[in-house]
């Protein structure tokens, strides 16, 4: 018995650029969230620090698997026909966008780059982040969405 899944387009020996991509913003995020929570709860310039740098490493990996992802949602139909990939799709989308106005914020200077906005988005950017790759996962688990068909 065959089962046909839809399959990358943007992929290196058949493994999909965006899932080996994608799971660099997502540590990157989350540990500027704790990095956030480190300075309000200690104020040492160190963790707004690793914050920033956490945030510029997410948003660099986050736009090349974006585009990656991009390149199967837009030239496969058959990537984009299951229905969590549009909550999926415009789920990264705010979460990168939430994450650069993030990166904006700590760039203040001092408690202001991370307290209460940087902190706020930070923990925002997680959530959305979250539930944007539960539909993520949908589309591989339920869907088969770049699923070899190798026994």
């Amino acid at each position: 018995m065959t089962h046909t899944h839809p399959q990358s387009t943007a992929a290196i020996a058949g493994q999909p650029i965006h899932s080996m991509l994608v799971q660099f913003p997502i540590v990157c995020f989350t540990l500027a969230l704790l990095t956030d929570i480190a300075y309000w709860r200690t104020s040492h310039l160190m963790w707004q620090e690793f914050s920033s740098w956490l945030l510029f490493a997410g948003l660099v990996f986050g736009a090349l698997a974006a585009i990656a992802g991009m390149v199967d949602f837009l030239f496969r139909p058959a990537v984009r026909r299951p229905w969590p990939a549009w909550p999926h799709a415009i789920g990264s989308l705010v979460v990168l966008a939430l994450a650069f106005v993030n990166s904006l914020i700590h760039a203040r200077d001092g408690w202001t780059a991370v307290v209460p906005w940087g902190l706020t988005l930070s923990a925002v950017t997680v959530v959305v982040m979250v539930i944007s790759d539960w539909f993520g996962r949908a589309l591989v688990f339920r869907h088969g969405v770049g699923v070899s068909d190798h026994d």
